[in-house]
């Protein structure tokens, strides 16, 4: 039991860091208008005959209705799909609810995000018992990680339970860690924070991040299961709105160094967020630096000094 502990301590290190910049993200990306009211979730759901969700009950602005987690196959046997916070004992009922007589076989994280992670010591001391069971996720490189109380997996392996094929599909960006589910028996996508239900998400690397909503296009996914937020039912469209979303704001950027030649960091920021208050534009300033960073990568954009960038002629 502490060696899963152990695993979530460390991963908890992070989610200072992370809050701070999520919050800055978001800010970015919403301006100073007020949040959208969110589609009530149910803290069950049978959402297919192989697909229970159970909401996380920690709902939050980082967090929405709260994180999805869900439950996989028809049988005896499940896959538990993310854990949550630490310590939510309403999480946990609801949980052991769901399972009814059934028990958890595995137990996919798919990714490093407290909220999806930090759940795991309670789920394996008050629903998985001494039991052993696999925890899966892709390696976290370069991160502060202990190998020893994860199961790493490479892009395309497969785990099965009663009923259901998974099939683990790399889509770093949002992290570097960060995975995606494919559900074969139902053409379905688990898309965890790579795309929500309601919203736009963040990213640590846009030109991952831009790779792997191509990647998720191309299954041609009948349904996607997000991380948090409603299910999505109009998957093309909805993957289009968030890569058209991300095209938007490079066009911007790249429009604005094409007029001025050369520029500082917050000097693009300042322009393109000219009508946003200065709390507002300090908080783009992380999403502009991320978008110059993919250009870059792009061969579009060059660094000519501290903090200056202009256009590749």
């Amino acid at each position: 039991m502490s060696s899963y502990i152990g695993s979530a301590i460390s991963t908890i290190r992070f989610v200072k860091d992370y809050a701070f910049n999520l919050g800055a993200y978001l800010l970015a990306s919403r301006g100073h208008k007020s949040m959208p009211t969110l589609t009530p979730i149910d803290s069950i759901s049978a959402l297919s005959p192989l697909v229970i969700r159970i909401l996380g009950q920690n709902p939050g602005p980082f967090t929405l209705q709260g994180t999805n987690t869900y439950l996989i196959g028809n049988g005896k046997k499940r896959i538990l799909v993310d854990t949550g916070e630490p310590n939510i004992s309403k999480y946990i009922s609801e949980l052991k609810s769901a399972l009814g007589e059934n028990e958890i076989d595995s137990i996919i994280v798919t990714h490093w995000h407290n909220d999806h992670v930090g759940g795991l010591p309670s789920v394996i001391e008050n629903v998985v018992g001494k039991k052993v069971v696999p925890v899966y996720k892709f390696r976290k490189i370069g991160g502060e990680e202990d190998p020893e109380h994860f199961t790493y997996v490479e892009d395309g392996q497969e785990v099965k339970v009663d009923g259901a094929t998974v099939r683990f599909v790399h889509t770093p960006g949002h992290t570097i860690d960060h995975a995606a589910l494919y559900l074969l028996e139902e053409n379905a996508l688990f898309s965890a924070d790579c795309i929500l239900g309601e919203g736009t998400t963040v990213f640590e690397d846009l030109h991952d991040y831009m790779c792997s909503l191509d990647k998720i296009k191309s299954f041609k996914a009948s349904r996607i299961y997000p991380g948090h937020g409603p299910v999505i039912e109009k998957t093309e469209e909805k993957v289009d709105e968030y890569i058209g979303h991300r095209v938007k704001r490079e066009n911007e950027i790249l429009n604005v160094l094409t007029e001025q030649k050369q520029m500082t960091s917050m000097d693009i920021t300042n322009t393109v967020y000219q009508a946003s208050p200065w709390s507002v534009r300090l908080a783009a300033l992380n999403n502009v630096k991320l978008v110059l960073n993919k250009l870059i990568k792009d061969e579009k954009v060059q660094k000519t000094g501290f903090e200056m960038y202009r256009i590749v002629e």
